[in-house]
């Protein structure tokens, strides 16, 4: 069989501990025998990015707006244990928030969802993907200990020298004050993301907000939203039968409790942040959820939703064996491969990224898996395999299916 050709490169960026491990894995066996990879690579190892002094990072993300599509592996942000077992010259960012500040992106994460391994909410039939903004709020806020009376204000200055003042609150005696903020630009961008992404998918859009309290901040959100949607968005949503709504957030919370899933839930940053990680909660596995990070300028950034997994590479450091989930990573280049064809009009490539699909979720539901799912399955007496022969196994079922 010949391999798949790729006219285009897309970005690859290597990230760090477990996922490394099986980044690599994933391409010895899943993908170079069957594609011609055609990628332009960048090492976002904490090592190298330390080296860079994490200009690396900045070149992805540049990579990515001229390419278009980049699949990420998982990076750790460092802490203070990290800077000493690293040896690092400071404690970088976060690799993720620097490549969706760049990219203005709106983070959208949905369920893996396979058979034997049910949502806890029993009617959820269909994944809901979580779209979350992710500039600002109480993210960027910044906060005051009053250590007793007196008053807090909020005081905007203009460029002339004006200013305008709200009394946040007449304190009596000790408390706290925080003062948060946002950018119409930024909200804009989440909303424009948001539209773009509910057409590229074909899924109804929520957005929720609790704007009857918050009357001016949450009402901003609701009110660029429907500006955006009703002068750019109306007429693609209704040709593509597909449908806008704002609700308010206590009001989502319940509808989506009730529903059947198959829509994407757009949320203010601590709302998305929260319920992004209830819902991959309730449908099984953080290892089973996907994430693409979508700019306006339709930039597409795929990436699994969990971490590093870093209690497993210790145990794969000491040579002891693991069964560790790379479902999320395997789906993460499936989507980059899928999109890569789609703007390149090749659809062998896409055909590929759907046959690797459903070969991993056949194998689940087969009964062979990684540990995490044996102890959350309904499939009786599966089969736990460790992490390279999870592996082999999916790639004995893709060739099936290329065959």
């Amino acid at each position: 069989m010949s391999k798949i050709k790729m006219t285009t490169p897309l970005v690859e960026m290597d990230g760090d501990e477990m996922t490394r491990i099986l980044w690599q894995m994933i391409k010895d066996e899943l993908l170079s025998p069957f594609v011609e990879l055609n990628t332009e690579y960048y090492d976002l190892g904490l090592e190298h990015r330390n080296e860079t002094d994490d200009q690396v990072t900045v070149d992805a993300a540049e990579a990515t707006k001229k390419y278009g599509v980049a699949v990420k592996c998982a990076t750790i942000t460092p802490n203070a244990a990290r800077m000493t077992e690293y040896h690092l010259k400071e404690m970088w960012k976060s690799p993720n928030g620097t490549i969706r500040a760049m990219l203005d992106g709106t983070v959208f994460r949905a369920p893996i969802v396979v058979k034997g391994i049910e949502p806890c909410v029993k009617n959820w039939k269909k994944p809901i993907t979580l779209a979350r903004h992710a500039y600002g709020d109480v993210y960027k806020n910044t906060e005051m200990v009053i250590p007793g009376p007196g008053k807090v204000e909020l005081v905007y200055t203009a460029a002339d020298g004006t200013q305008q003042r709200e009394l946040v609150h007449e304190f009596k005696g000790a408390g706290i004050a925080q003062g948060m903020h946002n950018l119409n630009s930024s909200i804009e961008s989440f909303a424009r993301s948001c539209f773009n992404y509910a057409l590229d998918t074909q899924q109804d859009l929520w957005f929720a907000t609790k704007d009857t309290i918050s009357k001016k901040y949450d009402h901003t959100f609701k009110d660029i939203f429907a500006e955006i949607y009703e002068n750019e968005y109306k007429e693609k949503f209704e040709a593509a039968n597909i449908t806008y709504f704002y609700t308010l957030i206590d009001d989502a919370v319940a509808r989506v409790m009730k529903a059947e899933g198959g829509f994407i839930w757009a949320c203010k940053n601590y709302d998305g942040d929260v319920m992004s990680d209830m819902v991959s909660s309730a449908f099984g596995s953080l290892a089973m959820m996907t994430s693409v990070l979508v700019s306006p300028q339709g930039y597409y950034e795929y990436e699994a939703a969990h971490g590093t997994v870093q209690r497993h590479y210790y145990k794969h450091l000491k040579g002891e064996e693991t069964s560790t989930n790379s479902v999320a990573t395997i789906f993460a280049w499936s989507g980059a491969l899928r999109k890569r064809g789609e703007m390149d009009g090749n659809k062998e490539l896409m055909d590929f990224a759907d046959s690797l699909e459903a070969a991993t979720i056949e194998t689940i539901e087969g009964g062979k898996m990684t540990k995490d799912l044996a102890l959350i399955t309904s499939i009786e007496n599966p089969t736990v395999l460790n992490s390279r022969d999870f592996i082999l196994a999916i790639r004995k079922k893709l060739e099936e299916k290329l065959a």
